[in-house]
């Protein structure tokens, strides 16, 4: 696939890729060796695969209560996420952020904790069901969300998910826990020289997710976030790509006023349509589902009354988006909504700290991943990437947790998107939030 802007493409390409760097100062590994070449332009190497002797589970056996819990704890963690963010960030600041990328890493992460550690870090989540239960329903989700978006002629909806690990190749890991990342998510494990060359495996890892985002997300992984105590990484890039199912022209497009949440005013390209959306006009605020080609996803916006967008703001919780989406009827609409694009990062060691995930940075235990106690959580950084235009949206977010040792239509309504809006790129059949974010101020890039 060519390399494309928003600005010149009638699409959109969310891209949420996350990665996970577990680190600690012991030795050994089990191994199984094979060459993998395919590095790309900056990094010429090769590694060897220590795979597990599972494949994956393509067909999981999950009842259907224990795979609503899963969809609304992710939810509602994702839901609780923009509280603690929203929070901490600055007053009147854009927000992005994928939380179902930053689940899938935590997730992968959880299947080793144990004792207070996974306790804590299931009640931060919401991950209600046991572990028994919670890998094999997580594994029917990123399975269905694999097989929305396929790559066609017109590349008009894409969706694509990869998991990968990678672990020093002289360290033992447990072989259960191989087998429950295979199994669970199709992640084999992938053998780095992180003792004697750090930052070329580094290299090596944002390799292959500049491969897997289509270069959407360069360097994810920082100077110096892996060192000789790295013992593990894990990684998964998911690659969303399509069209507006109703595209603006830009001929209607033209210039407006945006008030931003700090009071000022900013001039920006208004773009304009009138189409039947599904549509509400709730207390205190107007919503409206703009779906993507293909009718699987679509981009939610809840804008708030003027003047009310951050007490709206405040009880923003998942049975407000319950409503919102019970709520939503056919409706003709003549929209006004701004082009924007934007960059935000995150460390995220603190917020998760706040939300209540205190031991696994501290005194952690991820034994369930070398049958030690030496495993901690340092750090987790996030990235993301938001762009939207006539044709659609395009959007890039990247995780990486570190871890260390120890009929006659009706008039059209009228929405004028003018003023700081809540905005969800979300999956239609599960209501999974693939992107959330806040849009303040178009032109604070």
């Amino acid at each position: 696939m060519c390399d494309k802007t928003v600005e010149s493409v009638k699409l959109l390409m969310p891209i949420l890729v996350l990665s996970l760097v577990l680190s600690m100062g012991l030795f050994g590994c089990r191994s199984d060796s094979s060459d993998n070449a395919d590095q790309g332009s900056k990094v010429s190497a090769s590694f060897s695969v220590a795979a597990s002797d599972l494949g994956r589970e393509f067909n999981p056996e999950v009842n259907d209560n224990d795979y609503e819990a899963l969809l609304q704890g992710n939810r509602r963690f994702a839901l609780d996420l923009y509280q603690e963010l929203r929070s901490q960030g600055e007053e009147a600041g854009n927000q992005l952020y994928s939380p179902y990328s930053i689940s899938v890493a935590l997730a992968m992460t959880w299947a080793g904790a144990r004792g207070n550690t996974a306790n804590e870090m299931a009640d931060t989540l919401h991950f209600t069901l046991e572990q028994e239960e919670f890998h094999p329903a997580f594994n029917k989700l990123d399975l269905y969300l694999r097989s929305l978006g396929q790559e066609t002629e017109d590349e008009e909806f894409i969706l694509s998910i990869e998991n990968s690990i990678w672990g020093e190749k002289t360290y033992t890991f447990l072989d259960d826990y191989l087998d429950l990342l295979a199994v669970n998510y199709g992640a084999a494990m992938n053998l780095l020289d992180f003792l004697h060359h750090p930052d070329e495996s580094r290299g090596i890892i944002n390799q292959w997710v500049e491969d897997k985002t289509y270069g959407r997300i360069e360097d994810l992984l920082p100077l110096g976030s892996i060192d000789p105590l790295t013992r593990l990484v894990l990684t998964n890039a998911v690659y969303f790509y399509g069209s507006w199912s109703h595209q603006f022209d830009e001929e209607s497009t033209s210039d407006g006023i945006f008030n931003a949440l700090d009071g000022g005013q900013v001039t920006v390209s208004m773009m304009e349509q009138t189409e039947v959306f599904r549509y509400m006009s709730g207390d205190g605020f107007q919503a409206i589902d703009l779906p993507y080609e293909g009718e699987e996803a679509g981009m939610l916006i809840i804008v708030p009354d003027e003047g009310t967008f951050e007490a709206f703001e405040q009880t923003f919780d998942t049975e407000t988006l319950g409503v919102i989406l019970e709520g939503l009827t056919s409706t003709n609409v003549t929209i006004y909504l701004p082009k924007w694009k934007f960059i935000a990062e995150y460390e995220l060691k603190e917020t998760l700290q706040t939300m209540g995930m205190v031991d696994a940075f501290t005194a952690a235990d991820f034994s369930g991943i070398d049958g030690t106690h030496d495993l901690f959580i340092d750090e987790v950084f996030h990235k993301a990437f938001v762009a939207v235009d006539e044709y659609g949206t395009e959007a890039a977010a990247a995780t990486a947790v570190v871890v260390s040792l120890t009929a006659v239509p009706d008039p059209p309504v009228p929405l004028q998107i003018d003023r700081p809006f809540i905005f969800l790129i979300m999956d239609y059949e599960t209501e999974t939030i693939l992107f959330a974010g806040r849009m303040t101020n178009p032109e604070d890039g």
